[in-house]
Formats: C-alpha cells, structure tokens, sequence
C-alpha cells in the first residue's frame, strides 16, 4: 500500500500529519512556498534550503528565540544563520563534514542548528557533563573538523587540543579565546549573510545515552533506508518502515501541536529548561520548525522554570522527571506565586518517571490556571526514535496507566520470554524489543555490521531492535518498564528489578531521590543496595525506609540489604544517573578489604 494509503487508514496518523500545517497557517504556508519557488527555480535539491530560509523572512519580526534579556526575530535568525553558514564554508566545512558543538543553551546552539541545516554539515552534540577524557573518546569517534564551545567549557578542551587532531577550528563563544582559536563574534561580524552552496540535512547528531558507559556516536544511515534492497535494511520491508513512519506521526495529534495558540503571539511557545545535547531535549525543539517561539534556559532552576512559564506564556515544553521532582519539592508559598494558566502539553521523557509525579503535577499545574491535565509522556531512544505516547485521555479513562510509559503508538513492540523461546502474554515480563523505522539503519562509530547485529534478535526470520529493557505490555498496548537487562540483580538466583525497589523508596513522603544499584555479598552473590537523597531539612534512617518498604509490597530478596543516605544523587538535568559510579564503591570496598 502507498505512503498516501496508509495515511488514510490511520486516523491519529492523518490529524498528525496536518497539525504542523496548522500550526504554520494557510497566508504563511502559501508566502513561504511561492517565495521558495521562485529562489529555487524549481530545482528540487534547492527547494527545502530555500523554503527555510522564506519561511523566517515571511515570519519576519516574530519572536524566533527568548533568551534571558535577549530576543531575537525570526528575521534577526535568518541573518545570523546565514553568517554562521559563511563562516564554516571559509573555514573549509562542506556538506558531509562536521562540526561538533558543546554550548549551554542560548542563541549560539540554535545559529549552530540552522546554519549546519541549510549547507548539509552534521552537529554531534557533546555532553558537557563529561570529564576531558570522555569528551576526548567522544569527539574523536565523531571525526569533526571543527569545535564551537563556549568559553565556560575551555578548561574541559585545553587539557586535551593535542587528542583531537581531527579539530583544525575552535570557534569560542564569548570570552577571548587563546591565542590559536577563533573568536566566534568576530567571525559572525565580518561574515557575509549569504547561503553557500550545500544540501538540505538536519544538523543535530546524538550520542547514545552513555548511562552504562561513555556515550556512542551514532548515525541513521538514510541512504540505507531508502534502498530497493531489504537486505542493506537488515531484511525490513520499505512498506514496513514507512507504515511505522507514519506511525510517528501521531505524537503530533496527542500532544496537541495543531491546536496550541498564544493569544497573543498566536504560535506555539517552548521552554527548554533541559540540555540540548541530549537527543530527548529536541522535542522543545521541534515547535521552532513550524514558526514557535523558543525559550531556553541557559541553567535549569526549578522556580525559574515556574516563573518563566508566566513571563513568556509558555504552552509546550520537554522535561526530564528530575526537573518535575525539584518543581515539587519547592516550598509551598513559591508554588503556588505563579501562574500556570498558559500551559498546555508538558512532555516528559529520558527516565522513568514515578507515577505520583504525574498526578501531583498535573494537580500544581490545574490548581494554578491550566484548565486541563498538561503531562504528557513518550518511550524513546537515540537509537529507535518514538515507541510510546502517555496523553492525558489515557489516563483520564484508567488511572492504572499512570503507571506505564503510554501505549504503542510509534512503532512496533513484541515482549520475548528467551527462555521459552515465546512471545509473552499481556500481564508477562519479558525483553521488551522493538522494530521502528531508524534501527534498520542504525550505525555506531567504529563498530561493523556483525558487531551491530548484536542489538537485534532474530525471530521467525525477522530481526528485532533489543535496547536492553524488561517489561510487560497490558491487554490495551500500555507498555510498562520494569527494568534494564544490565541493571537487573540476581540474588541467589533469584532476579531483582532495581525499578521496583526504586518505585516503592520514592513513595516515602521524606525522600527526593533514590538508586538501587547491586553491592557484592559473600553468600547470595550480589545484593541490591539503595543509595537515599532525603529531601532537604528531613531526617530518616534504615529501619524506618525497611518498613516502609515491607508496607509497599517489598519483601524477601526484595527488601535492600543496604541503605545509604547521600546529601545528593549525580543525577544530571536530563534525568540520566550513572549508577556504575554509584555500584563501583561497593564493589571497590569489598576489594580493599579482601
């Protein structure tokens, strides 16, 4: 069946597929298009470059970006894009190439985005959570020949200029550079507001999460995808990819994009209080394509978060659970200051996310002036692109999907028992593996095909995507996690889900935070261990988090046989803890003392 007949068959699909229609308007639609007609002289290689740069001159003195004491029109960001997109052609940079950024939030990370989009030069996204070394390994799989980084991170490049030979230009952002490296407001001031040649191609390039390890760099190979061969998509059917390509689309009708208007704007506006780098962080992102107005922090703050919500009548934005955790811990009186009433579709992603965090945000936010449950929710990976979708009609209709992570809405989804060999009832914890459209042409940095292959598993000929997770789908589709296949402990044989223990801990009204990782036992081999953030001013020991466990349903190998108390988890502002740092004491304790 053709792209065009699937569509039609997929009601959610159709309504998603119009909404950045919507959201543009029929009078700019129609500028932008003839505009870009006749700047591209009809040649179709040239007519997305073109339509991008009409679309900004046609929204022309809209706010395009807020930041801080700045803003800047859609007009403004043509300009500026333009001289970024001069800057890396004088510099060498041609479409294939690549720069790599590592920019707090701000202007610089979205010139970056737009220039590297219109001239074909892929942006791998660095982490600047990460120590030197790291940032090394991540740059050097990347191969970028080009650096933008902002003056704040050059104690993180200094130590290691000579580890990156790849990186012939760093352009710093703000500050005075070191002798050898650009000034990137001198550059963008002598530049000239003119497109280069090059090809049409999104600039953001992810690393994987890197919670098990240092970050990969990865690629969608499209060439791979678009082949008339099904063996160079690992066996997928093109009709396949595109049915669940359309598929995706229906994140667009449940969180409501076609319907989002400031009264007084009359767009779409974001907040993003998260760190673009990560790949999640691109859905705040995504209402700047269709003439939103974007909002980004430069720092993450939770009352600023609040605050900026009533200032810059925010209706969208993307959040890990940390930040929705630390909006709730807030004092009362500083919660309830603020107005929420323009708040629309909060979309929450990256971790998991406990229930009670759901219900008490959509409870702050209807309290304050929302007139509808805002939390919305998605299962994603770099890797897969959308599986789920958490809208508030789910769970308006049944409470219990509060605690899933929404239903299957974006791909396909199969839960396997490897021990039977069988597919898993609804109700039945298994892997939970995955076909969408992106794993079949999945590539990571320095790895062949054969090492590849080990992601999938093979099943009646037909390879599934195994991103590592254990769950379980209901009778209705609602897919619930249960935990990862490497964080699992086993105990004297028996499996412990670490997500279990962590769900039932953070249900006591005195804690913030919590990670169960495995500590080494003499007898049972590994046992799970709880490492406790209490919320500020409270106080509480082992035996009262043990009975509070016991009350919750935990017991026998269950309960954690060690509690540790932490003034803070390293939980970063994408909601990711590396809990290998965490499980590496225990097992480094057991080694000094034999």
């Amino acid at each position: 069946m053709s792209a065009l007949g699937e569509l039609r068959r997929m009601p959610e699909a159709r309504s998603g597929a119009l909404a950045p229609l919507r959201q543009i308007g029929l009078v700019n639609g129609v500028r932008t298009l003839g505009k870009a007609l006749v700047r591209s002289r009809l040649r179709r290689e040239e007519l997305g470059r073109q339509f991008l740069l009409s679309f900004w001159e046609t929204l022309g003195t809209r706010e395009a970006i807020v930041f801080e004491d700045e803003r800047i029109s859609f007009a403004q960001y043509r300009d500026r894009v333009l001289r970024l997109a001069d800057v890396l052609h004088g510099l060498g940079l041609r479409t294939g190439d690549r720069f790599a950024e590592l920019l707090y939030n701000g202007p610089a990370w979205f010139e970056a985005f737009g220039a590297g989009t219109l001239t074909g030069i892929h942006m791998p996204m660095l982490n600047w959570h990460l120590a030197p070394h790291e940032l090394a390994h991540c740059i050097n799989a990347a191969q970028p020949q080009a650096l933008l980084v902002d003056h704040e991170f050059l104690d993180r490049i200094l130590p290691i200029r000579d580890e990156i030979p790849s990186v012939r230009h760093v352009l710093v952002v703000g500050g005075t550079p070191p002798a050898g490296m650009h000034d990137y407001a001198a550059l963008m001031a002598s530049a000239r507001p003119e497109l280069p040649p090059g090809k049409l191609d999104m600039a953001p390039r992810p690393y994987s999460g890197g919670t098990t390890g240092t970050p990969k760099y990865m690629q969608i190979n499209r060439e791979r995808l678009a082949s008339d061969a099904d063996s160079d998509r690992r066996g997928a059917k093109k009709n396949d990819l595109v049915r669940m390509g359309l598929m995706q689309l229906t994140a667009f009708h449940h969180y409501k994009l076609g319907e989002l208007r400031d009264p007084q704007t009359h767009n779409v506006r974001s907040l993003i209080p998260g760190p673009l780098y990560h790949a999640g962080v691109q859905v705040g992102v995504l209402p700047f394509f269709v003439g939103g107005t974007v909002v980004p922090m430069r720092r993450f703050s939770a009352e600023g978060m609040l605050r900026l919500i009533e200032q810059e009548r925010i209706n969208w934005m993307f959040v890990a659970p940390t930040m929705l955790e630390r909006v709730l811990a807030l004092p009362e009186a500083v919660r309830r200051r603020y107005r929420l009433a323009s708040m629309r579709t909060i979309i929450c992603a990256a971790a998991p996310c406990p229930p009670r965090v759901k219900q008490e945000i959509n409870a702050l936010f209807r309290r304050q002036g929302a007139p509808d449950d805002v939390f919305h929710e998605y299962y994603a990976a770099s890797e897969t692109g959308l599986v789920t979708i958490l809208a508030p009609a789910d769970y308006q209709t049944n409470p219990k999907r509060y605690e899933s992570v929404g239903k299957v809405r974006g791909c396909e989804v199969g839960i396997w028992d490897p021990d039977a060999g069988a597919w898993c009832e609804p109700g039945r914890e298994g892997k939970v593996i995955m076909r969408t459209p992106t794993v079949y042409g999945l590539e990571y940095a320095g790895l062949d095909e054969a090492e590849m292959l080990k992601n999938f598993l093979e099943i009646d000929g037909q390879l599934w995507y195994d991103d590592g997770l254990i769950g379980y789908l209901d009778a209705d589709g609602f897919l619930y996690l249960t935990s990862r296949v490497k964080e699992m402990i086993i105990s004297g044989g028996v499996n412990i889900f670490p997500n279990e223990i962590e769900h039932a801990i953070k249900l006591h009204p005195k804690v913030a935070d919590v990670a169960v990782v495995r500590a080494p036992d003499k007898d049972l081999g590994e046992v799970p261990a709880a490492v406790v953030q209490l919320l500020e001013g409270e106080e509480a020991d082992a035996d009262e988090l043990l009975e509070h466990c016991r009350m919750h349903g935990l017991y026998g190998f269950k309960l954690p046989r060690i509690i540790d108390f932490v003034d803070a988890l390293p939980r970063n502002l994408a909601g990711k803890l590396p809990k290998k740092q965490l499980e590496a004491r225990y097992w480094e304790e057991q080694a000094a003392h034999g």
